[in-house]
């Protein structure tokens, strides 16, 4: 669109907005100023009806703080005077469009003109304005001033901080009004005390008359000068019901009146109101104290609820007798079984068999129920009582065990009672009926609760509930109530000092808890290693097992066998980076190497800056820590060629400026810089360089250095040659003084020397001395020295190819190699000779191990055992280490268990038994041995295979399989 046709469209909008502005003014009766001006500038009514809607409406701009200063801004008003052109600004609007934005916007009825455009633009909240709330203003109000800013909006009328009067520069705006006259102080010279006579009783005193004007009319405040009463306003009549009238209304007034006066009756306290009663954890207590079968049944329904959402936070210490009643109540099952109604003694007189001794214990519990008659009942018929109990005894059980989850109650209820214990074995013993199936488990969970803070007799098989506990997991066919009974096994006086005795288990026990840790079932495993581990701490147990190794019910070898192979269970796959030889920095140079003569020549013959550049590259090399001054690099270049170069070559061949060529340093070597050393005397260094200690071919081929001091000299010879095969012949024919023959075998002789059969000895770094002082000694002859040199060559070239690549942690291909699980030395143990390349092959020492400065390294496979938070080894491979540990350090004292007969008595084994054990030829020559028999057959094979394997590649499991085999060993050892 062209800018003319713009302009057009946006006047014919502004001339149909106006039309409508003026036909809504002449329906509502005001005046239209439809061309505004404001600071004599014009204000578009159409662009400032859109300014004001964008920020939100009239009521909106005005209750924002300068929002009309804003809105000015879009209008060029200026800054000077700024709070009186919002004013006037806000007045516009407020006079032309207020009423218009109601009506057009929020299609509502703009209020009376009287209260709107008549009035001034104080104020907002025009929606909500109508002619109830709003006050008409004062005169000042009206008039807003330099002083406005003082007074105090009037109704509902908000203070505008965009009104005259509320920002700085109040001496600018407008004209100055009159200073008040001073009034002279004119004291009231009339008693203050008024007589009877004069006042009157029932007359109120009439206001003073107000002074004239002439006098002090114009010290009065303008507001009160000018005071006006408000107008009346309408009130608002309402019918009263009488009995003329309406009579039935008024009759039904009256009555609710009455209801409404007598349940508001004040200290009047009617039966069961006026407080809250008990809470429900108190209600609950009483009510499962009560007997009351509703009271019994609402109490269980809660006590769940609160269990299983508050069960952390609800103490029993804080409810006394709660824990006692509902163990009472759950051991009311029994009367559905057995015609015996048990009562709870806190005395010591327990002489009948209803009777339970709850501070005690009640003893020979599971023989008074087998005394008691069994009650008969069809399994498919029950009564409707006993069915509730039945549901309520559940929930009993199950809050109980909820609550006991907690430590603080299963302590409280260890310490205060031995009802619990009674309540196990009651229960426990009950008939296996299926209704009981869930009470069961729930007996079980409450048990692993409590045992932790129990102490078993010694034997413990004496205990009834431990009996209970070996039985469930020899007989029950429930893997559930296995694997909580084993764990309960395991925790009993856990967290007591008191050591956990499991003794007197069955070996068709162990034997089926050896065959569970086949399974794959973490949970079921992880209790039966458990178990296992407690019960090899005891070396009775183990001369057990010692004792029943040739019994097919013997447990023993599937038992190593399995814990060998658990002990990569669960393993995790890493790869280890091991430095088998730490780097050997080099020696740094301590001079700038020589040019050899051939290198010379092929630089001589280049021009600048190419020569130099060629010439830095040969002889320095990059090292950040390294540093060389300026001076001496600069001294350096020049002594090389300022010889070869005449001071009439031209630019191209003559020696470049010292500014560029140290310029060039930085462009060369990047991590090169020049810097200067602050001090006394500033010092102008290159950092990140140094000087090669064999300098290079353009080609990067290192020359070899001939470190050959004669006798007499104080220097090395410094000569550098090309290769080994150079620096072979220099030797001989410069320090040897042989002579190079093409068709002798030796290729070297003294044939035309001065001396025809020399005495030559090795002066190689200025003190080798081979032929003279070795062991063994060597004839000084051409052909010792011929055979005794090339040793001294071939080093030189070892030592030339290493300085190649002489940081820390380089590593050539050739020094990545792999650990393979078969690479094991005797017996299965990681030896360090012993090594493998990726396909497995062997690799002798010295091809990973080479001389040199360089860090020799490999990467090692790892199968490491998970840790826990603290970095130690967890799960079933390291409790299966456990097992096997207990086992070898027990073995021997077991072994002088049974050959002592020290064994008699214990886990039923008679001396007879023992000693027709001993007869057998076999077992004598095992006991005869002191134990190194016992271990060479219980761990020889794959027990042993097993055991290095690990300790050679799981790092985290390493430790405790290497106390396994210094006990084995040690046993072995005798």
């Amino acid at each position: 669109m062209a800018p003319s046709d713009e302009v057009e469209s946006l006047q014919l909008d502004n001339i149909t907005f106006l039309k409508r502005l003026a036909t809504f003014h002449q329906q509502r009766g005001t005046a239209l100023d439809a061309a505004p001006r404001v600071n004599n500038r014009p204000i578009e009514l159409q662009k400032l009806y859109h300014i004001v809607l964008d920020h939100g409406g009239y009521d909106e701009v005005s209750r924002a703080k300068l929002a009309w200063r804003k809105v000015g801004q879009a209008f060029g008003l200026g800054t000077n005077n700024a709070a009186a052109y919002a004013f006037a600004l806000k007045t516009v609007y407020y006079k032309n469009l207020a009423a218009f934005e109601i009506k057009d916007r929020y299609n509502r009825e703009p209020p009376p003109k009287e209260i709107l455009e008549h009035v001034t633009a104080r104020g907002g909240d025009l929606l909500n304005r109508t002619v109830e709330n709003y006050s008409q203003p004062s005169i000042e109000d009206a008039e807003p001033s330099g002083d406005d800013e003082v007074t105090t909006p009037n109704g509902g009328d908000k203070m505008d901080l965009d009104d005259p009067g509320s920002g700085p520069g109040r001496s600018s705006r407008g004209l100055r009004q009159a200073p008040p006259q001073r009034v002279l102080f004119q004291p009231d010279l009339s008693s203050s005390r008024q007589t009877r006579t004069a006042t009157g009783h029932g007359q109120s005193p009439q206001p003073t008359t107000a002074p004239t004007a002439a006098y002090n009319g114009p010290s009065l405040p303008h507001s009160i000068s000018s005071y006006e009463p408000r107008p009346p306003f309408p009130l608002t009549l309402r019918g009263v019901t009488t009995p003329a009238n309406n009579s039935t209304r008024f009759y039904q007034q009256m009555n609710q009146q009455h209801i409404g006066l007598k349940r508001k009756a004040k200290n009047v306290t009617e039966p069961g109101s006026g407080f809250d009663g008990p809470n429900i954890y108190v209600r609950t207590l009483q009510a499962l104290k009560s007997g009351i079968p509703g009271e019994i049944r609402y109490a269980l329904h809660h006590l769940v609820k609160i269990s299983h959402e508050r069960g952390d936070k609800f103490r029993f210490e804080a409810f006394p007798g709660l824990a006692e009643a509902l163990i009472e109540y759950i051991m009311g099952i029994t009367s559905e079984y057995y015609a015996i109604h048990w009562h709870v003694s806190y005395m010591e007189d327990v002489s009948s068999d209803e009777v339970l001794d709850a501070i005690n214990g009640t003893p020979k519990l599971p023989e008074k129920m087998q005394r008691a008659e069994r009650v008969d009942f069809v399994d498919e018929l029950w009564e409707p009582e006993s069915v509730i109990h039945f549901e309520n005894v559940m929930q009993a059980g199950l809050a109980t065990r909820n609550l006991l989850h907690m430590e603080e109650n299963a302590q409280y209820l260890v310490r205060e009672t031995n009802l619990a214990r009674d309540m196990l074995t009651i229960i426990l013993n009950l008939p296996h009926d299926f209704r009981l199936t869930e009470l069961r488990h729930y007996m079980w969970d409450i048990a692993e609760c409590l045992v932790p803070y129990w102490v078993m007799p010694n034997p413990p098989k004496s205990d009834p509930l431990y009996r209970l506990l070996l039985s469930e997991i020899q007989d029950s066919p429930d893997r559930g109530a296995i694997v909580t009974c084993i764990r309960t096994l395991c925790r009993i006086s856990m967290n007591l000092t008191v050591n956990n005795n499991i003794s007197g288990v069955p070996a068709k026990t162990i034997n089926k808890i050896v065959n569970w840790c086949l399974l794959q079932d973490e949970e079921l495993v992880g209790a039966a290693l458990d178990f296992l581990y407690q019960y090899t701490a005891n070396p009775v147990n183990v001369a057990l097992l010692l004792y029943t190794h040739k019994s097919w019910e013997c447990p023993l070898p599937p038992l190593l066998s399995r814990m060998s192979s658990l002990l990569r269970h669960g393993e995790l796959e890493t790869q280890a980076k091991v430095i088998l030889q730490q780097a050997i920095p080099e020696i740094p140079a301590e001079t700038i190497p020589n040019i050899p003569a051939d290198l010379l020549q092929k630089l001589l013959q280049m021009d600048e800056p190419e020569r130099s550049n060629v010439w830095l590259k040969c002889v320095f090399e990059e090292h950040k820590d390294s540093e060389i001054t300026q001076i001496a690099l600069w001294h350096a270049y020049q002594a090389r060629f300022l010889q070869h170069s005449s001071p009439a070559a031209s630019s191209a061949t003559g020696l470049l400026p010292a500014a560029e060529f140290i310029k060039n340093v930085s462009i060369i070597f990047e991590s090169a810089t020049a810097q200067v050393v602050n001090g006394v005397q500033n010092k102008f260094i290159i950092k990140g360089i140094r000087p090669r200690r064999h300098p290079t071919d353009p080609r990067h081929h290192i020359y070899h250095r001939c470190i050959w001091k004669s006798p007499g000299q104080t220097n090395f010879c410094n000569e550098y040659l090309p290769n080994a095969e150079a620096l072979k012949h220099h030797l001989w024919q410069v320090h040897c003084g042989l002579k190079y023959k093409e068709s002798s075998t030796t290729q070297y002789s003294a044939e035309g020397t001065a001396t025809p059969n020399p005495r030559i000895d090795c002066h190689w770094n200025g003190n080798c001395h081979r032929l003279s002082e070795g062991v063994p000694k060597l004839e000084p002859t051409i052909y010792n020295l011929v055979r005794h040199m090339p040793i001294h060559v071939a080093r030189e070239g070892k030592d030339v190819r290493n300085g190649q690549h002489h940081k820390t942690g380089y590593s050539s291909a050739a020094n990545h190699h792999h650990f393979v699980p078969n690479t094991l030395g005797p017996r299965g143990v990681h030896d360090p000779r012993f090594l493998a390349d990726a396909k497995g092959l062997p690799i002798s020492r010295s091809e990973v191990d080479p001389e040199g400065k360089e860090a020799v390294w490999q990467y090692m496979t790892y199968y490491n055992t998970p840790v826990d938070e603290k970095g130690e080894p967890c799960g079933l491979s390291h409790t299966a280490a456990l097992v096997l540990r207990n086992i070898a350090r027990h073995v021997v004292k077991a072994n002088a268990m049974l050959r002592d007969g020290d064994f008699v008595g214990k886990e039923g084994v008679s001396r007879e038994d023992l000693e027709r054990w001993m007869n057998d030829e076999e077992n004598a020559e095992l006991v005869a041995e002191r134990g190194a028999a016992w271990m060479e057959r219980l761990f020889r094979g794959e027990v042993w295979d097993g055991l290095c394997w690990v300790m050679s590649y799981n790092r985290s499991l390493g430790p405790v399989v290497a106390d396994v085999l210094a006990l084995v060993k040690k046993g072995m050892d005798g």
